[in-house]
């Protein structure tokens, strides 16, 4: 139907996630009639993201250097470490602008069913960054079953350590409404109830 050329476009935007067959032929029309020059920035922009980004040598995130924004910025409160799954998750912290601490990128989650043991995913060096500093570890992993088999883990790895552990309230969202919600998510909002004031 397409010439070659245009087809392996298409088929290469249909590995993004979340594009079919219609958007990643839009897409390929749309780059058809990019010029030349934003073609290849396009290029050599994917090109240097996958050969330098790499993981934060202290916390895991995505990094240019040999540390990421977050663990370089001297400003942020480095006693507070929010353990999360993956960096995408650190962009979401990131865009409440409500936390001032620090992160810890797991880069995945303990799965029995999967073959992902603790070994296999940044729990050690978790382990490691604790020191005198350390106040707070809050663990933000998300409310699935392999999320909260972590977030137990973690609990019990961290229990010999003179620092306060806490897990994030889960619950409805805003504008959520309770017919709509499973047993799970009403169960982890009445856990995470607080004292109106």
């Amino acid at each position: 139907m397409y010439p070659k050329k245009f087809a392996s476009v298409v088929d290469l935007f249909q590995k993004l996630p979340g594009v079919g067959a219609k958007t990643a032929e839009r897409y390929a029309f749309d780059v058809l009639d990019w010029d030349k020059e934003d073609i290849n920035r396009m290029i050599t922009a994917l090109i240097d993201m996958k050969e330098q980004i790499h993981t934060c040598e202290v916390c895991g995130n995505l990094a240019e250097n040999t540390k990421c924004p977050v663990c370089e910025d001297t400003n942020r409160n480095h006693g507070i470490i929010c353990v999360v799954q993956s960096p995408r998750d650190v962009i979401a912290m990131e865009k409440t602008n409500e936390f001032s601490g620090v992160y810890h990128v797991l880069n995945g989650v303990i799965s029995t069913a999967k073959g992902i043991l603790p070994e296999d995913i940044n729990i050690q060096s978790l382990l490691n960054r604790i020191n005198d500093t350390t106040k707070e570890v809050i663990i933000a992993t998300n409310p699935t079953v392999e999320g909260e088999t972590t977030a137990l883990y973690l609990a019990k790895r961290l229990e010999k350590y003179p620092i306060s552990v806490t897990r994030i309230a889960h619950g409805l969202p805003m504008g959520g409404h309770l017919d709509y919600a499973d047993e799970l998510t009403l169960i982890k909002a009445l856990e995470g109830r607080k004292k109106m004031e």
